[in-house]
């Protein structure tokens, strides 16, 4: 589903061995975010309209945004800017959503990541390098109690792409 504006450009399902509840609970609690996001805690004000934030281990913001949906344990939509890096904090914001259907004891998690203006390719390439990364780590976080651990880097393309995309809004 997308929200009027937004068009999807990069979606992810995965199957999770977890009550919805639990996943919904993954999702929204900052101890199990800082296990399975890169060290992330999320804040989020649970109502439509509240503020969300993702924070770096060490207190900076990396994403910061407002809930556009919030429908425990079913959705969650958020629109996400990402704020550690000062160019890409002058690009439009993007749309996150999580959609949690239960399938026959376990979860579908759908997440989908839209945008409100033609995103290049080249940009696209951090979260389509992390989204599956992400989702794996809280798939066997909540299936084994062990995320999985990798560390990544900003793709060079991405960087490079944001710098066009910048430059062309200036």
């Amino acid at each position: 589903m997308s929200e009027p504006g937004f068009t999807p450009k990069t979606v992810y399902v995965t199957y999770i061995a977890a009550p919805a509840e639990k996943v919904w609970a993954a999702l929204t609690a900052p101890d199990f975010t800082r296990q399975y996001f890169f060290g992330r805690s999320i804040e989020l004000e649970e109502k439509v309209g509240g503020r969300f934030v993702l924070r770096m281990a060490d207190g900076r913001v990396d994403v910061a945004g407002r809930v556009v949906d919030y429908d425990p344990p079913r959705r969650l939509s958020m629109t996400w800017r990402v704020e550690w890096n000062e160019m890409m904090r002058k690009l439009p914001e993007c749309l996150v959503s999580y959609d949690i259907e239960t399938v026959d004891g376990a979860v579908r998690l759908t997440l989908t990541e839209a945008y409100s203006w033609d995103v290049p390719d080249d940009l696209l390439a951090g979260g389509r390098m992390g989204w599956p990364l992400i989702l794996s780590s809280l798939k066997s976080l909540l299936e084994t109690g062990k995320p999985i651990v990798v560390k990544l880097e900003p793709p060079k393309e991405m960087i490079a792409a944001v710098e066009r995309a910048v430059g062309d809004k200036e």
